[in-house]
């Protein structure tokens, strides 16, 4: 009856294998490498260097105090004769730290949410792996820590608990807060300080233009009260919750972490193997800074004219003050032609190949359930008793949270008819002969 087909709609799957049942043709194809090897620590790990959120593992020279991992718990992961410290001093160590979720409270008692800490060792296969996981910021009894030496299920589940992490951090703070909201502010800046006809304006119009009406799209159908994020999707998460994550993730967000090259060092992640997020950024990086280079050198012929250019200066500084809520941590005012290339470049880098990063990739990573479960309907376990299938199954999202977000994803993954698979079109720079003589020499 249609009842039972209701009833049986917000039930829970039976098996790992029954999600595949939202999965029809072209979606299965998409998805088959994460379906057939999501559940291996080598895939686990692969994802923090090349899926939906590649910018929370760093290098770990030194175990926090929170972190109390010791040798003897890892010793069996490590390279035979080598010690936790040495392997910590070589550079193979990483960690993940969810800790901008700590505070963050559920939407209801019957959804979870937690801050756990992912320590991860690069092995002789140069691959990326889970060596210790804490399901919360505070060691103790009561929030042990996991290892891959556990029982097969108790393993799965505290790796499904960081991907379910890692799901709201990278929807709500690394794709809305660090492209869609940050981009806004530079298109808000622009409009408020620059004329329509300044080169700037012209240079960054392309990249920012429908950053406004999308984030308000965004605020109604995906975010909002009524938004399928919060009824459905990310249904762990209230509006109250989503402000308290996006206000801790504001204290760690500053001008030079859009910066790409300056953030990938922070992070200590310039040598480690198959980074390709790092890999292609990088090349798209040089590639958007040269031109901008370019541009900036038609327009301004010194540093003074960077200072003496007001509509630049107030752009700068509303993006601080107002954008930014007066942050010392962006810049209010740029003094050299090298910081208004390098800030343009970032303001470019992050509506474009940031973007593209984080957000056209979730299909094929979000897609298979398991691999980044949107909400947990049980707590997260406190001790190392017995996990069966039967638990983790009721601790994964319901059939109709499955569907809704596979439809999401599905959507946010797509590019427009019209896209314009380019950096840019910048009829501006032939529209004077000094720029049309710096193209014809090659910009």
């Amino acid at each position: 009856s249609v009842i039972d087909k209701v009833d049986g709609f917000f039930e829970s799957w039976k098996d790992i294998a029954d999600f595949k049942e939202i999965l029809v043709f072209p979606f299965e194809i998409r998805t088959g490498n994460v379906m057939r090897d999501w559940n291996k620590d080598y895939m686990f790990g692969y994802q923090f260097l090349n899926g939906c959120n590649p910018v929370m593992i760093r290098k770990c020279m030194k175990l926090p105090d929170k972190f109390p991992v010791t040798h003897e718990m890892v010793k069996g992961c490590l390279k035979k004769g080598s010690t936790l410290r040495e392997e910590l001093q070589a550079g193979n160590v990483y960690i993940v730290d969810y800790e901008i979720l700590k505070g963050v409270p559920a939407a209801s008692s019957e959804r979870h949410l937690t801050a756990p800490i992912c320590l991860l060792y690069k092995n002789e296969l140069d691959q990326i792996v889970p060596v210790a996981i804490q399901l919360s910021q505070t060691p103790g009894a009561m929030s042990p820590i996991f290892l891959p030496s556990d029982n097969t299920h108790i393993w799965m589940l505290a790796k499904m608990w960081v991907k379910s992490s890692d799901f709201h951090v990278h929807q709500l703070v690394t794709h809305l807060l660090k492209t869609h909201l940050v981009s806004e502010v530079f298109e808000l800046a622009m409009y408020r300080q620059l004329a329509a006809v300044h080169p700037v304006y012209k240079l960054l119009m392309p990249h920012v233009r429908f950053t406004i009406a999308i984030n308000a799209e965004a605020r109604e159908k995906l975010i909002g009260e009524d938004g399928i994020f919060t009824k459905v999707a990310l249904n762990s998460i209230n509006g109250a919750g989503m402000g308290k994550l996006i206000q801790n993730a504001m204290k760690t967000l500053t001008y030079k972490s859009l910066c790409f090259p300056e953030d990938i060092k922070a992070r200590g992640m310039e040598d480690v193997p198959n980074y390709y997020y790092r890999d292609d950024g990088m090349r798209i990086w040089e590639a958007i800074h040269c031109f901008v280079s370019a541009v900036v050198k038609i327009y301004y012929d010194s540093d003074e004219a960077v200072q003496k250019d007001v509509e630049i200066q107030e752009f700068v500084k509303d993006v601080a003050c107002f954008g930014m809520n007066n942050s010392d941590n962006f810049p209010k005012s740029l003094t050299s032609r090298e910081q208004l290339v390098e800030y343009l470049t970032a303001v470019i880098f992050t509506a474009s190949a940031q973007h593209a990063a984080v957000n056209f990739g979730q299909f094929d990573w979000y897609g298979w359930i398991p691999n980044g479960p949107s909400t947990m309907r049980k707590p997260p376990p406190q001790q190392k008793g017995q996990v069966d299938m039967k638990y983790i199954m009721e601790s994964l999202p319901d059939r109709r949270s499955s569907s809704e977000v596979l439809g999401t994803v599905w959507a946010l993954s797509q590019t427009q008819k019209n896209e314009v698979f380019i950096l840019g079109v910048y009829d501006f720079l032939l529209s004077d002969e000094s720029s049309r003589s710096y193209i014809k020499n090659g910009l």
